[in-house]
């Protein structure tokens, strides 16, 4: 079974962030690009799959900028196979990254596709879910837990009242949560074999999607400064400036 795995280049969550003196964007500019952290984890799944036998071929797949090569050297120096770069400078919107996705999958077809529930970036959450529907298969979101049969994948999910546990056909969607595993540590021996792996640089134009953007931003600001903490003397005091604040009445 082949698996393709998305990943995408954002800013380094050890990064603190900063937006723009113009208020359009965030500063990107001599700042740590790093894999996206759920991006990660659905590698090193993919990975342990290929590793048990219930995978024979890893592809990662991204769609950016030329820079996002260094990503994905990163994701064949963990161990996947080869690796697909489709370039565009311009803003890929969640709807615009399901089709081209749905296009690498049509070409590629893989047995499942493996990505992150969602980037850290603009925590859309949508890509996985939108793929699933346009590519008119199963889907399972938020897993921290997969076990593979014959044909199909047990998904234990996160969601709010605790854990679900849900059965896919093959092929679908997985997208990955922090809980599923840990990613393993590159060696240098590895960043140098991630050399001689293919990356195949194609123009995001290729895939034959074309997509105005469904979502226009209308400015950056940062979150207001939190203000210093009170230290009061009592119970009695603090409740008085907690209804001082009209937090209590």
């Amino acid at each position: 079974m082949k698996i393709l795995v998305g990943i995408k280049r954002v800013i380094d969550y050890n990064v603190r962030v900063q937006v723009n003196r113009e208020g359009t964007g965030v500063v990107k500019d001599g700042v740590k690009m790093s894999i996206n952290p759920f991006d990660e984890i659905a590698i090193e799944e993919a990975l342990r799959m290929k590793e048990s036998g219930a995978a024979s071929e890893v592809v990662a797949v991204s769609i950016g900028p030329e820079a996002a090569q260094q990503q994905l050297r990163t994701a064949l120096a963990m161990g996947a196979d080869r690796a697909l770069l489709f370039t565009s400078d311009d803003e890929i919107q969640p709807l615009t990254a399901a089709r081209g996705l749905l296009a690498v999958v049509e070409k590629e077809d893989p047995g499942l596709v493996l990505l992150g529930k969602q980037a850290i970036d603009d925590d859309a959450n949508q890509v996985g879910q939108m793929l699933a529907a346009l590519w008119q298969r199963p889907q399972a979101t938020f897993v921290s837990a997969l076990e593979f049969n014959d044909g199909s994948a047990k998904a234990t999910r996160e969601v709010d009242a605790g854990l679900e546990t849900i059965e896919v056909d093959l092929p679908a969607v997985i997208t990955v949560d922090l809980r599923l595993n840990e990613p393993r540590f590159v060696k240098m021996p590895d960043i140098m074999k991630a050399k001689r792996k293919p990356l195949d640089i194609r123009p995001f134009a290729e895939l034959g999607v074309e997509l105005p953007p469904q979502l226009e931003t209308g400015r950056y600001e940062p979150p207001p400064r939190r203000q210093g903490g009170v230290k009061v003397e009592s119970v009695e005091a603090l409740v008085a400036a907690l209804k001082d604040k009209g937090i209590l009445s």
